[in-house]
């Protein structure tokens, strides 16, 4: 993992501490508040998410109730959210303590001690590591070591920390097996769904290029045809006017043709069949306009449609480097676990793809949604960026 990766990670684990500490005193003092199913979900309900995002396991928020009175207390998932207030205060409470004294301590080394010793020099303040200010000397020299030990700290342990806090959190709330089952329902359908609206979108532009592109050329080659057939039984010394017929014909011909192969490469490319997954990557990546490095590892037999895919899903990536990550290297990996294919796309650039702004990853996402794999990007603004796609393998 790069450095760049855990400050982010740190960074992330000590806001996520902070407020699980608001959180957990929040609930001490409005215990008999939350004490009701349907208030006790929503609180419940706001905690997976916050969980599931610092844990990168995004998971489907439980219904909010509507029943009243017995229906509510009956309700299956109930006990568990009600158990969550406890289990929130007990474990929210002293680990986002130790998170706000870090960062309390860090601000105190950072700016508070020396303006202490100037200002106030009859109550010298001690420092986190109990030595006392005696001097500028130590005031700017501790201090400054105290910062470097702090934030050490925060580095190793909050990210750790929060991680295991928001576990805790997803094992106290986890949904029953009925209720897992009912989620992955819930996905399958989605995520289906979004493969029927590509599929038609994907047959309706199909059609839209055959018909306005290829077909059009075909007809007017075919007019061309009948023109020239028409003045050769007519005329046969006019054979400058047939050779300029021939001439565009034979070029319109040829611009059909690319045409053709254009539309056959975006159902299925034909260097797949040719030269399998890893001669079709290599190809992609050869072409790529910034220089590329290709791993692949252990790459057994791989289904057709997990090929497709792959090979569509790094020319789009690769693609969107190319064009927006001013990036000046960049890396493909690819292995095979178990019934698992991995892809990793890597790039130098700088950073902040988001698959909301179009740039190609939403397309990305849906193709490996659509076989119940998973897409993972870390972009942080300044980058570097990692994509990490998994698809299953034993279809």
């Amino acid at each position: 993992m790069t450095s760049g990766r855990r400050w982010v990670q740190a960074w992330r684990g000590g806001a996520y501490l902070l407020r699980s500490l608001a959180t957990g005193v929040a609930t001490l003092l409005a215990l008999p508040l939350l004490c009701h199913p349907r208030r006790a979900r929503r609180w419940a309900n706001w905690h997976r998410d916050r969980a599931g995002r610092l844990l990168e396991t995004p998971l489907a928020s439980r219904p909010a109730l509507r029943a009243t009175g017995r229906r509510a207390w009956a309700d299956p998932a109930a006990p568990r959210d009600l158990l969550w207030l406890p289990v929130n205060a007990i474990t929210a409470v002293p680990l986002g303590l130790l998170a706000l004294l870090c960062v309390g301590n860090l601000l105190t080394a950072a700016i508070a001690t020396p303006l202490w010793w100037a200002f106030a020099p009859q109550d010298r303040p001690r420092l986190f590591i109990d030595i006392p200010v005696t001097s500028w000397a130590t005031a700017l020299t501790l201090g400054p070591l105290q910062i470097v030990l702090l934030t050490a700290l925060a580095y190793l342990a909050f990210a750790p920390i929060a991680r295991a806090h928001a576990r805790i959190c997803l094992v106290v709330l986890s949904h029953s097996a009925a209720e897992q089952l009912a989620d992955r329902v819930a996905v399958l359908t989605r995520t289906r769904a979004d493969v029927l609206d590509a599929h038609g979108a994907e047959l309706r532009r199909i059609e839209r290029d055959l018909h306005d592109g290829t077909q059009a050329r075909l007809v007017a080659i075919a007019m061309r045809l009948a023109v020239a057939r028409r003045a050769l039984s007519g005329n046969p010394r006019n054979e400058q006017f047939l050779e300029g017929l021939l001439r565009d014909a034979h070029e319109g011909t040829e611009e059909a043709m690319t045409e053709l192969r254009d539309v056959i490469r975006t159902v299925y490319p034909p260097i797949l069949a040719d030269r399998g997954l890893t001669g079709a990557l290599t190809a992609v990546t050869a072409r790529c306009g910034v220089p590329t490095r290709l791993d692949i590892d252990n790459l057994e037999t791989v289904p057709a449609a997990v090929e497709s895919i792959v090979y569509f899903a790094v020319a789009e990536a690769l693609t969107n480097v190319a064009k927006h990550s001013q990036a000046t290297t960049a890396g493909v990996r690819v292995s095979h676990t178990a019934d698992r294919l991995s892809v990793v796309i890597t790039d130098n650039g700088a950073g902040g793809a988001d698959d909301r702004l179009g740039t190609g990853l939403a397309g990305i996402r849906r193709r490996v949604l659509a076989l119940d794999g998973t897409v993972e990007v870390d972009s942080p603004a300044g980058g570097p960026t990692t994509i990490t796609m998994e698809l299953p393998c034993g279809l």
